[in-house]
């Protein structure tokens, strides 16, 4: 049934309008002492903090009815069962088995050899006095780019000493180029990532990084060029002797987990990725098995319906205390915007709702003194999701007392920023209270309550705060498996299909049109725009 026909649809509308729209977050915690333990939700690896969001328990009993009625159970049962849910594609849906224990899921034979083989070769790089490798460069784009890219980041404390992890994903010879300059091909390994090693923008700077190699004396392409495809005869006549295969079942946005984690792997070795695996998989059962009331994955995605459908927040804002996750947002924004970003249902028929919101952010302090500013005081409201992570990493370890007793200090200071950020969107601050402070800076020619209404703050803006122990591999394959299962909760409700991106095609096909127009000039049957642009290009 479509979401929006559903009694629970109906009687989330009618609770909108007589709680929700007019929803006071400081009015709920006065009404509430325990509203924080009450909206408060573990989950393997990852604790949330819900309180400070637009709801209450009545909004969550309306929600897990909606949950409930539009099949959302079934439909995960379905996935993790390898049933064909990718709809338009007739393809299973199984990156979930790609971290399952061994004979655990489908397909398990096929996963664990190519793992095991995966894994030994990024073994082998590593020993790194045989190998010659000190280099790792990563050429992919998209799932193939953000999610190895986004991990070694936050891995990086776990990473071999003597390895630099590189990943390239632009067509833009400026992105690869300056690299190429830095490195010596007889210490490089190169990975061409992609499925079919036909992607353009992949194949372009494969063949760009291939030609470097021969020009600076390089010949031995098997030994310094490995593949992730499954074309394994087209990296063969790349000259690409050492291929690791996935599945069609396997979507780009969630290959992490394959061989697309090789650049990873090699980074962190196998023991720490197996570590990375089972985290993600803890996050799995967890969603398999948690009733739908303490389902973190499940009350994340109904809490984005809430906000986009019924209050019409249109974006979301993710920011990382931590700096090792700096490249979360980026990888956020392909998951759940090329994941959910759909305009009809799983049948095709035209979505009578909005889906995906805009997720856009930056690592915390930096967004503070970036964007923050219209977080709180812009005419929108955005959701804000918080990320922050209780111990620091490997970073200090090796250093002076001192050094460390600063590293510290600095975390603290972090931690006390992130906390102060949810509690300033929360409280806000009144003209009345903003007449009572004296700031040095305010213009003596403007009157002062003018100068309280620039310095007064709405407040009742929402947040969520994510909360890790540590920073590891476990708990990143929790947190990434966590939101994975999130994008397929409100997927699951809007009632379409997450596992298709029919949206990214067109424009490659008229790329493909274009390019020997840049060519020949010829700009016969093309719009006067597109006609105008070519031209003066050419000029």
């Amino acid at each position: 049934m479509a979401c929006d026909q559903t009694a629970a649809w109906s009687a989330l509308q009618g609770h909108f309008q007589a709680h929700g729209r007019d929803f006071d977050l400081r009015e709920a915690f006065a009404r509430d002492p325990h509203r924080h333990t009450s909206l408060s939700f573990e989950a393997p690896s990852v604790f949330a903090d819900l309180s400070k969001n637009l709801l209450d328990t009545a909004t969550l009993h309306f929600l897990l009815d909606l949950a409930r009625e539009t099949g959302l159970e079934a439909r995960r049962d379905r996935m993790l069962a390898g049933e064909p849910v990718n709809d338009s594609e007739s393809r299973a849906v199984l990156h979930t088995a790609l971290r399952a224990p061994r004979g655990s899921a489908p397909f398990s034979a096929e996963v664990h050899a190519t793992l095991d083989a995966m894994l030994a070769y990024a073994d082998r790089v590593r020993q790194v006095e045989s190998s010659g490798i000190r280099d790792v460069v990563n050429i992919g784009i998209g799932g193939s780019d953000l999610g190895p890219q986004m991990a070694a980041a936050a891995l990086a404390g776990y990473a071999h000493p003597q390895l630099n992890s590189h990943f390239v994903a632009n067509v833009d010879g400026h992105d690869l180029g300056p690299l190429l300059r830095r490195l010596d091909p007889r210490h490089t390994l190169f990975v061409v990532a992609s499925k079919t090693f036909t992607t353009q923008e992949t194949m372009a700077n494969a063949q760009a990084a291939k030609a470097w190699f021969l020009a600076a004396g390089g010949t031995d392409i098997a030994k310094h060029f490995v593949a992730t495809t499954t074309n394994v005869e087209a990296a063969a006549a790349f000259g690409i002797t050492t291929s690791f295969g996935f599945w069609d079942w396997v979507g780009g946005r969630y290959s992490l987990w394959s061989a697309i984690g090789l650049p990873l792997a090699i980074a962190i070795g196998a023991d720490h990725f197996r570590a990375m695996l089972a985290g993600a998989h803890a996050m799995d059962r967890h969603f398999a098995e948690a009733p739908l009331e303490r389902n973190l994955p499940v009350l994340l995605g109904l809490l984005d319906v809430w906000y986009r459908n019924f209050h019409g927040f249109a974006s979301r804002s993710v920011a990382p205390y931590h700096q090792g996750l700096r490249r979360l947002p980026a990888y956020l924004q392909q998951l759940e915007m090329e994941s959910n970003g759909k305009r009809v249902d799983a049948q095709g028929e035209a979505l009578r709702v909005a889906t995906a919101p805009v997720v856009w952010g930056e690592p915390g302090t930096n967004g503070q003194h970036a964007y923050f500013q219209m977080l709180h005081q812009g005419t929108d409201t955005i959701p804000v999701e918080f990320i922050a992570v209780r111990a620091t990493s490997h970073g200090p370890l090796g250093f002076a007392p001192a050094v460390r007793a600063a590293f510290e200090d600095q975390h603290r200071k972090l931690l006390a920023n992130c906390l102060a950020q949810s509690q300033a969107l929360m409280l806000g601050k009144t003209a009345q209270e903003a007449l009572l402070e004296s700031p040095s800076t305010a213009s003596p020619q403007m009157s002062r309550q003018a100068v309280a209404r620039h310095r007064s703050f709405p407040g009742n803006r929402p947040s969520t705060t994510l909360l890790l122990d540590r920073l590891d591999p476990t708990s990143l394959g929790a947190l990434v498996a966590l939101y994975e299962h999130r994008v397929f909760s409100s997927g699951a409700v809007w009632g379409i299909n997450s596992f298709d991106q029919w949206g990214v095609e067109l424009g490659k096909v008229l790329c493909n049109q274009l390019l020997p127009r840049l060519d020949s000039g010829d700009v016969t049957g093309l719009d006067a725009s597109t006609a105008g642009l070519l031209a003066r290009l050419r000029d």
